[in-house]
């Protein structure tokens, strides 16, 4: 099953910059039998390590992070690019190609009893994701791990990460 989502990522060229090869997982989110399986293979490794709560990532980590949250029977927390929340936030600033991005999270969202799984649809650089790290140990909590449906390898975003705190991807490019 996981060729057949990778063969429904759908590679956009030229996407949102001439030379990127956009993966766009719209394709997978159309077929209920695949989105099913992408949620229950991301949460199979972390099903019995006490997640109490899953942080996923403004825009597309939002799509499958409550349904993970669901599965594991947790809390879902957004985390947000730099002024979408209401509340009182604690940011984090991480560099990307070209500049800096930030992003924040609410300040009570974790605490020192969570256990938590990041998520995000897709690992690149990476950046995003250990700022999400970063932003989660700030707050408390202990991280379980991380969780993609798509990575791309030969960027080696997880070199950036935590080292020693399990990476699970399921479509490889």
């Amino acid at each position: 099953m996981i060729d057949v989502l990778r063969a429904t990522v759908r590679t956009v060229p030229d996407f949102p910059t001439p030379g990127i090869q956009f993966r766009d997982i719209t394709p997978i989110l159309a077929k209920p039998e695949l989105v099913r399986f992408a949620v229950k293979a991301l949460v199979e490794p972390y099903r019995k390590v006490g997640v109490t709560k899953v942080l996923a990532v403004e825009a597309r980590g939002f799509i499958l992070g409550p349904m993970l949250a669901e599965a594991l029977d947790a809390g879902f927390i957004p985390v947000r690019k730099s002024g979408k929340l209401p509340y009182t936030t604690i940011r984090e600033t991480y560099a990307l190609e070209y500049g800096n991005d930030t992003i924040e999270m609410h300040i009570d969202a974790v605490g020192d009893d969570d256990v938590v799984l990041i998520h995000d649809d897709l690992i690149a650089t990476g950046g995003t994701a250990a700022a999400t790290f970063r932003l989660a140990v700030f707050g408390g909590a202990s991280v379980a791990g991380f969780a993609f449906l798509v990575e791309l390898d030969a960027l080696e975003g997880r070199l950036l990460l935590e080292e020693g705190v399990p990476v699970h991807s399921l479509v490889h490019f």
